[in-house]
């Protein structure tokens, strides 16, 4: 081995480190800051005007959450129980409308998400009085839903122990 292939061989290392720390910490930036960013949706869709102006609960169009693990987002028959009376020259009517008569599912782009190896029961947090803006902020303060909340596990771990709620592992790591 000559000393020039010794510095090649250092070089690549000190080059493959040097990425390995900039992957790292840019994903820690990012979940630090709870990704705080709010997905394009194909359809604008306030929750302030929903939830706040016009007073309509989470459990209406988050049905499934009171009886399942995962909230679900409602259909576009649900949408369309009121919009077919109310607010039918908004662009966001027009364009659920278009679905509605196409017969299509909105494909909305989820914006709370946890590791696949987190198990999370909506209906266990609701039926224990957890309102869904202690998990998911003031949803019925934003114009645009954006995470707002980690979600990582020692806040979530900081949640069980004030509400004297188990921390067992298997609770959650199922």
């Amino acid at each position: 081995m000559t000393p020039h292939s010794s510095s090649r061989n250092y070089r690549k290392t000190a080059i493959i480190l040097f990425i390995l720390v900039l992957i790292v910490s840019g994903g820690l930036i990012w979940k630090t800051s709870g990704g705080l960013t709010a997905p394009k949706q194909p359809i604008e869709f306030r929750h302030d005007v929903h939830a706040r102006d016009n007073g309509i609960p989470c459990l209406y169009c988050h049905a499934y959450a009171r009886l399942s693990t995962v909230a679900g987002v409602p259909s576009v028959r649900k949408c369309m129980v009121c919009h077919l009376f109310y607010a039918g020259e908004h662009e966001g009517v027009k364009a659920l409308k278009e679905y509605w008569e196409k017969g299509q599912a909105i494909e909305w782009i989820r914006v709370y998400f946890l590791p696949d190896f987190v198990y999370f029961s909506h209906k266990r947090h609701v039926r224990g009085g957890v309102q869904c803006q202690e998990c998911h902020g003031p949803v019925q303060d934003m114009e645009v839903l954006t995470r707002s909340i980690s979600l990582e596990m020692g806040w979530c771990l900081d949640c069980h122990r004030a509400r004297k709620a188990s921390v067992d592992c298997l609770t959650c790591h199922q």
